[in-house]
């Protein structure tokens, strides 16, 4: 079994590191079930939190229980609406701060305004950084984040990040799975190395590339295949589905050019309008697989979706970090 798929961790085995390093867990607002997940695998309860807003959309934090001298991990993915929630995890990093936690590390399975991470014309702001600033400047002490948009978003905080992978947990699941011959194809030229990552996983799979161009934000044109796909079941890995535009288009140039079978995987399903809709056209995917980073509410559920837990995967970066072990070697 991989780490992934371990038992929750028992009380006795935390007990050892609580005398002088307690662990505490908080949610807020934008995804509790996954908190939850993960503090089970941890083998303690989430602790108590109110969290509310004033009349006039001011929101308000407080802290329910003593966390002095404690390590403290606030889950929270900046997620729709993400100025709600990125506002929301600063006030709890601030209430933590002021309740003398020891640590306090920010649990972000999903990193808001990470594709603006540089400019790509004049004058545009650099929303990924100044996210990054905001957050360090708040109080937080260490970040831990799952799949960002581009590697060089961990440099942009002068604290330190450790950002983990969703692939293993996609790649358990597929590893279960009968596909047949499988080619792995990245959805544009921007995200080949994540690809060739995924296509190493997946025992060393080939891989192909769809070149797209963009005329604009949530606009694009898939043009060719670069690559054999024919007879073969296409697994078209991002690290994020949105409106769903770049990686249906992607598939229905993938059945032109023959693919058996498609099915995408990505990691943050963000799944702005239209994106389900587009997702379940018939005869498109046969599978769209996605962690639970984001919530999925019920309008955005449709037959083709699987949704998979990272909630061990986070528990045990957690647990390494309290302990002081090696987050990376989780993926090697």
């Amino acid at each position: 079994m991989t780490i992934f798929q371990t038992a929750a961790r028992t009380d006795q085995e935390n007990l050892s590191h609580n005398d002088t390093r307690r662990l505490r867990i908080f949610s807020g607002t934008s995804n509790p079930h996954l908190a939850k997940e993960i503090a089970h695998y941890l083998g303690i309860t989430d602790g108590p939190l109110v969290c509310k807003r004033f009349a006039d959309g001011e929101l308000y934090v407080q802290i329910q229980q003593s966390i002095r001298g404690c390590d403290v991990f606030l889950i929270q993915p900046t997620c729709a609406p993400v100025n709600d929630n990125l506002m929301e995890l600063m006030i709890m990093v601030d209430a933590c701060k002021r309740a003398s936690a020891r640590q306090i590390t920010a649990v972000i399975p999903y990193y808001g305004y990470a594709r603006a991470d540089r400019k790509t014309a004049g004058r545009e702001s650099i929303t990924a950084k100044l996210t990054a600033n905001l957050l360090v400047s708040s109080g937080v002490d260490r970040v831990l984040a799952m799949d960002l948009h581009s590697a060089q978003i961990q440099g942009y905080f002068d604290i330190p990040c450790d950002h983990i992978y969703g692939s293993p947990v996609l790649v358990d699941y597929l590893s279960t799975k009968d596909l047949g011959e499988i080619v792995v194809v990245s959805p544009d030229v921007g995200g080949v190395a994540r690809a060739r990552a995924f296509a190493k996983q997946m025992k060393d799979a080939p891989l192909a590339i769809i070149d797209k161009r963009r005329s604009a934000h949530n606009v694009a044109e898939s043009l060719t295949v670069i690559g054999d796909v024919a007879g073969k079941t296409a697994i078209l890995i991002d690290d994020m589905i949105d409106t769903g535009g770049t990686i249906c288009n992607g598939a229905e140039l993938l059945r032109k050019e023959g693919a058996k079978r498609v099915i995408a995987c990505a990691s943050h399903a963000v799944f702005s309008p239209p994106a389900s809709e587009r997702l379940s056209k018939e005869g498109l995917f046969e599978k769209v697989i996605v962690t639970n980073s984001i919530p999925i509410k019920q309008k955005q559920n449709f037959q083709q979706l699987e949704v998979l837990s990272v909630a061990n995967m986070l528990g045990e970066a957690i647990w390494r970090i309290h302990e002081e072990s090696s987050v990376s070697s989780m993926f090697r």
